[in-house]
């Protein structure tokens, strides 16, 4: 691929442990559906407070990835079949 075309999406993964770990469910969750991300942005970060403390962490992230052209799509067919 000489000259990529990359998409982004944003997605907002949690977790009540932590910041990195918000982030790694967010990417585990888009796998199941996108394929070559190559990159994230974090955008935002902010917590749900409960009795004084962060009970939920929420990192907003922007997801890119390859656009891929019909033959991108075909050599993958392939390599599948193989």
């Amino acid at each position: 691929m000489a000259n990529p075309v990359y998409k982004k999406i944003e997605i907002i993964g949690t977790s009540p442990v932590g910041i990195e770990d918000a982030v790694q469910n967010a990417l585990k969750r888009a796998a199941q559906t996108v394929r070559e991300m190559r990159w994230i942005e974090v955008v935002e970060i902010r917590g749900r407070v409960d009795q004084d403390h962060v009970d939920q962490w929420q990192v907003t992230v922007k997801i890119g990835f390859n656009v891929l052209r019909d033959e991108d799509d075909e050599e993958e067919e392939e390599e599948e079949t193989r």
